[in-house]
């Protein structure tokens, strides 16, 4: 299958915070484990799910981050400790220069209204007792703005306009419409309130290819309409390419690699993300017959993730080491940061075919 055609429209040098200006959001070694219990009374610990664990970034104001990885390395986990939808078990989430791990009740409350999120599901995270017009609104009424109910409606209208749905069908439920309509809705409800953090946890996956393309160029628009700062968690490379500004691999509730997102496509250094780039389906009739690259074994459980190197037990270039001593997140050369011991080698790297994946 291949990719959606996003429009490639490259940002202004206004669009994009300086490099020594402080990021709006800083995330600082933190972890979630969620504890695995035995009984249904005495329920008694037996052991964790780790994930997250020791995750660390920084977003810059106007940049897009890119958060990929396979199902269940911790992408979705990270999203809602940011939101602080989680508590972590450790670590720190600084938003504009202030510590928000660990607040609560009307400063909590104040902070969801510069951080919004959408959800994967557009199925499953709309009301489908309301119309639209409530669910849009919603932030309004909770937040106590707009009281005029008039007021209210109007703006709710003038946000259905702006991502492209019909004013006129303010007063419809969600099942009339269709799946990218109802993720027009949810990127309505998190525009309401005009955050400066948007948070998209694989806003299209549960979509058609055509229609996900129409959501990630309206996605792109609005960021540059309202001067947005994104957090684009995906699977999918092919989509992350052209969104995302930097990149950050998660494997296993780590983050393995990360930087600028033509670095590492260019010159990826950890094994991890060569392999998930060498799997992008490419539609060139050259490359038919090469070596793939493929990842060999399942992905270890969280429950019980390997010693040191996570990666090590799938990885073709482990060595001893990789087993005993974990690698530290550092600059490989390349531009990008990677957690490797074993960086792959320019050779690798062109035999991957990335390059030519473009």
């Amino acid at each position: 299958m291949s990719a959606p055609a996003v429009q490639d429209v490259p940002l202004g040098p206004g669009d994009r915070a300086g490099g020594g200006a402080e990021p709006l959001l800083r995330v600082s070694g933190l972890v979630k484990h969620f504890p695995i219990t035995r009984g249904v009374l005495l329920q008694r610990k037996i052991g964790a799910v780790q994930a997250v664990d020791g995750v660390s970034f920084e977003v810059a104001r106007g940049e897009t981050l890119g958060l990929v990885g396979e199902t269940g390395c911790g992408k979705s986990t990270t999203a809602r400790l940011v939101m602080r939808l989680l508590e972590p078990n450790a670590g720190e989430v600084r938003f504009d220069g202030r510590d928000i791990t660990h607040i609560k009740g009307s400063s909590l409350k104040a902070i969801r209204r510069d951080i919004q999120m959408i959800f994967q599901d557009p199925y499953s995270s709309l009301n489908p007792r309301k119309t639209i017009g409530s669910i849009i609104g919603e932030p309004f009424v909770i937040h106590g703005v707009m009281d005029d109910k008039g007021e209210r409606k109007k703006a709710v209208q003038e946000l259905m306009e702006t991502v492209g749905l019909n004013p006129e069908h303010y007063n419809r439920y969600p099942h009339e419409f269709s799946g990218g309509q109802r993720q027009r809705i949810g990127v309505a409800r998190a525009l309401a309130l005009k955050p400066r953090l948007l948070i998209a946890d694989e806003p299209v996956s549960a979509l058609d290819v055509s229609i996900q393309a129409q959501v990630l160029n309206l996605l792109r628009d609005l960021q540059r309409e309202f001067g947005l700062t994104l957090i684009f968690i995906t699977h999918d490379l092919s989509v992350v390419r052209h969104m995302c500004d930097r990149v950050a691999v998660m494997y296993l509730g780590k983050i393995v690699e990360i930087g600028p997102g033509d670095a590492l496509y260019g010159a990826p250094r950890h094994p991890y993300t060569g392999a998930l780039l060498a799997a992008v389906p490419v539609a060139d009739p050259s490359r038919h017959g090469q070596e793939r690259h493929l990842l060999s074994g399942d992905v270890p459980s969280p429950a019980n993730p390997p010693q040191a190197c996570r990666f090590h037990t799938r990885c073709p270039k482990a060595q001893e080491r990789c087993s005993v001593q974990e690698p530290l997140l550092q600059d490989k050369g390349t531009g990008t940061d990677a957690a490797c011991h074993f960086p792959l080698t320019e050779q690798e790297i062109a035999g991957i075919g990335v390059r030519s994946a473009a």
